[in-house]
C-alpha cells in the first residue's frame, strides 16, 4: 500500500468521479484508475461500485476512508515536522531589541543560540520600542525585545515577560561615590551632574519622572547619547547615569555601580511577536533559548496587547 494510492482513493471517495479526482491530484485519469485497481487487488476487496458511471463507496471503501485520511494526515505532519527541524540547519531570525538590551542581555543568549544552531543567520535591528513594534507590524521582524508597558493603538502583539530588572547608578571609578552609603536615593541625585540619553529612550523618561517625583529637575552635563556613548561619557567623569543592572555588570572596572535605595527603579523586558502570524521555526527556537536563559516571574503568562512604545 502506497501513500499515493491512498491519496488517489480519498480523492475519488470525496468527488465520486474518477476524472474530477484525477484533475484534483494532477494525474492522468487512466493512471489514477490503475492505482485504485492495484490498491483493491492488494486489499482483496472492491472499494467502489461502478454501475453505469455512478461511483459509490463499498462497505470496504467506507471502512478504509477514515483510516486513509488519518494516515495521510499523519504523513503530512511527519513531513512538516522533519522539514521544520531541517530548517534549523539553515535560515535566519530577524530580532529587534532596544540598545540597552543589545548591550546587556543579548550577547550571552545569542552565543548560546549560535552554538546550538550555527547555520542560522541572526539579523539584529537595534531601535526604540516604538520603532520595533512598527517593524513587527509590517513583517520586518520575527521577534522583538521591548520594554513594558506598551500603550495601546495597533497592531496586536503577543508579549511574554522575560525579566524584571533593577536600575542602578553608574559613575566614574575615580569620582566620589554618589550618596552617603552603599546605596543612593533618587533625592540625593539633586544637583548631581548627569549624563542623559537621547529623547525616545525609556531610561531617560523613567529617570526624569523619578527626579520630578522627588521635586527637582535633573542637571544634565551631556545629553543625547546612545548607551555606549553614555557609558563613555560617564567613564570620562562627565557625570552620573542611571542604567540597567545588566548593562552595568558588563561596563568594566572603570565604572562604579551604586544601587538605588528602595523602592528604587526597575523595568520589565518582554519578548513580542505578532499575534496573527506564528514566528518561523528558527525564531521559535530563539524564543525558547531566551525564555530558558531568563525565566519569567512566577505566574506570568503571554499577554496580547496592541501598541507602540518608546525605548
Amino acid at each position: 500500500m502506497q501513500f499515493q494510492q491512498l491519496r488517489y482513493f480519498v480523492a475519488v471517495a470525496e468527488t465520486l468521479h474518477f476524472t474530477r479526482a484525477a484533475e484534483e491530484v494532477h494525474v492522468a485519469q487512466p493512471s489514477l484508475s490503475q492505482q485504485i485497481r492495484s490498491l483493491e487487488k492488494e486489499l482483496g476487496a472492491d472499494l467502489f461500485t461502478r454501475a453505469r458511471g455512478n461511483i459509490a463507496l463499498t462497505e470496504a471503501g467506507e471502512a478504509l476512508l477514515p483510516l486513509a485520511r488519518r494516515i495521510l494526515a499523519d504523513a503530512d505532519t511527519a513531513r512538516h515536522e522533519v522539514q521544520e527541524l531541517a530548517q534549523l540547519r539553515r535560515g535566519r531570525v530577524r530580532l529587534g531589541a532596544t540598545p540597552s538590551v543589545c548591550t546587556g542581555l543579548l550577547p550571552d543568549v545569542l552565543r548560546t543560540f549560535h552554538d546550538l544552531h550555527p547555520g542560522i543567520q541572526l539579523l539584529i535591528e537595534e531601535g526604540g520600542s516604538h520603532d520595533l513594534v512598527r517593524e513587527l507590524a509590517r513583517g520586518g521582524l520575527d521577534l522583538a525585545l521591548v520594554v513594558l508597558p506598551l500603550p495601546s493603538p495597533s497592531p496586536a502583539l503577543t508579549t511574554v515577560e522575560l525579566l524584571h530588572e533593577d536600575l542602578v547608578v553608574v559613575s566614574a571609578a575615580s569620582a566620589p561615590r554618589p550618596g552617603r552609603g552603599r546605596s543612593v536615593r533618587i533625592a540625593e541625585l539633586q544637583g548631581a551632574p548627569m549624563v542623559m540619553f537621547r529623547h525616545g529612550y525609556d531610561l531617560r523618561e523613567l529617570t526624569v519622572a523619578a527626579c520630578r517625583a522627588e521635586g527637582f529637575e535633573p542637571t544634565f552635563t551631556v545629553e543625547g547619547g546612545e548607551m555606549d556613548a553614555v557609558l563613555g561619557f560617564v567613564r570620562a567623569g562627565l557625570g552620573l547615569a542611571v542604567v540597567p543592572r545588566m548593562v552595568a555588570a558588563r561596563a568594566g572596572r572603570d565604572l562604579r555601580v551604586t544601587p538605588l535605595a528602595r523602592p528604587g527603579l526597575s523595568r520589565t523586558i518582554a519578548l513580542a511577536h505578532r499575534s496573527d502570524v506564528a514566528p518561523p521555526r528558527a525564531a521559535r527556537e530563539l524564543q525558547r533559548v531566551l525564555l530558558a536563559s531568563h525565566a519569567a516571574p512566577a505566574g506570568s503568562a503571554p499577554q496580547t496587547v496592541s501598541a507602540s512604545s518608546r525605548e
